[in-house]
């Protein structure tokens, strides 16, 4: 069952939904959903509800809280002018190291929630660099971190996830769309490269035929196969690491 609650931080107070284990299954461990660029909405709230089904603590954190009031967004926003430049000044006005700070919150509310094992970080589009970041800012708490069809996650800019390889301990799992144009061939050599040189337990795979958005279910790319392989390798990780 979904509970909205309101996360402090540094910078204000996010919106967030929890999700609290279930069943047999239910263990101490916790994951951050870090969302894609369409905010926080039933689709996502279906994946977390899946997590907290297979025995997690899950929150789902608004990371555009700053930007609050805004939307709601669909999956087609990019379609229109008005909503794509106002999505795309969101995007940009949502720093790294902003969400790198609403880390410690987030680890907090988890935390009084129940989730006092280690955590997991999993992001989708936009949110795919954030799990990453957030596992590198957060060695001691996240234990895995996975991104899917998240892009930028090796660019030039100065706060690229790729450039903070060093700090991760997590296990990491990269799921990459197989044509991305936020993510192409080049950035995914590089992310491996700094992984490897880091010496992190890492797995970049390629789905062939998947577009950018596929494992989401409300996008208009959304692939069942797809999105049902992508589920075998978050629970297995996940269960490997948080267990």
């Amino acid at each position: 069952m979904r509970q909205d609650v309101e996360i402090k931080t540094a910078d204000g107070a996010a919106s967030a939904a929890l999700f609290a284990p279930a069943g047999p299954n239910a263990t101490l461990s916790g994951v951050i959903l870090y969302m894609d660029a369409f905010g926080l909405r039933p689709a996502l709230y279906g994946m977390a509800e899946k997590l907290a089904d297979a025995g997690y603590f899950v929150l789902v954190p608004d990371l555009f809280y700053r930007s609050a009031p805004y939307g709601p967004f669909d999956t087609t926003a990019f379609s229109n002018e008005t909503t794509r430049v106002q999505l795309r000044a969101m995007l940009q006005a949502t720093t790294q190291a902003m969400t790198e700070r609403d880390g410690a919150a987030f680890i907090e509310t988890l935390t009084a929630a129940g989730a006092t094992g280690p955590i997991g970080a999993v992001g989708y589009c936009f949110g795919g660099g954030r799990a990453l970041t957030a596992a590198a800012a957060y060695p001691d708490r996240i234990a895995a971190a996975a991104s899917f069809h998240g892009g930028n996650l090796a660019s030039d800019a100065p706060d690229s996830p790729h450039l903070s390889a060093g700090s991760i301990r997590a296990r990491v799992y990269v799921g990459e769309a197989g044509v991305d144009a936020s993510f192409p061939p080049a950035q995914s050599a590089k992310l491996a490269e700094a992984l490897r040189e880091a010496g992190v337990d890492h797995i970049l795979e390629n789905y062939v035929g998947m577009a950018h958005g596929w494992a989401v279910s409300d996008h208009g790319v959304y692939d069942e196969a797809g999105a049902a392989r992508h589920w075998k390798r978050l629970l297995e990780l996940f269960g490997e690491t948080l267990r």
